[in-house]
């Protein structure tokens, strides 16, 4: 048996100790914000939170995650920043058909609370492991820098 905390709630779940933290959250607990893409952590569409710190859920066995709080997108609901991120993204057409959605709105907030989201620059280094094969990633640079503001 395994337990987490998940968006401040407990769970004892049934699992084996190598499945991925990131399709325990989605197959076993409904979380589909999380996606999972490569299965290699190379894409980023499985970012979430592992004691606040961004992690790709699909390189972390869920044991590993026993006893840390564990974040995802749908526990930042009411995050002021993730507001402004939303907001931002939406403004600025930074999402088309929303796969890397949730995992560059993780790494997105990382960026803003860190103070790493100053300039454009700034911003595709910070972003550069999150792939997003639709929009050429110019609204999704213009809707940080906009909620770093």
């Amino acid at each position: 048996m395994t337990r987490l905390c998940v968006n401040g709630e407990t769970h004892d779940l049934a699992c084996e100790d190598r499945d991925s933290l990131a399709g325990v959250l989605r197959d076993r607990l409904g979380l589909t914000a999380t996606r999972i893409g490569c299965q290699h952590g190379s894409c980023g569409a499985c970012n979430l939170l592992l004691d606040g710190v961004p992690v790709r859920g699909c390189l972390v066995p869920v044991a590993l995650a026993e006893g840390q709080a564990v974040t995802t997108l749908e526990g930042l609901r009411d995050d002021p920043v993730m507001i402004r991120l939303r907001e931002a993204f939406t403004a600025h057409h930074a999402l088309q058909c929303g796969y890397c959605t949730a995992g560059m709105l993780v790494a997105a907030r990382d960026l803003i609370l860190r103070g790493r989201a100053t300039s454009a620059a700034e911003v595709r280094a910070g972003l550069a492991g999150q792939l997003c094969r639709c929009t050429g990633y110019d609204g999704i640079v213009a809707a940080v820098l906009q909620a770093a503001q």
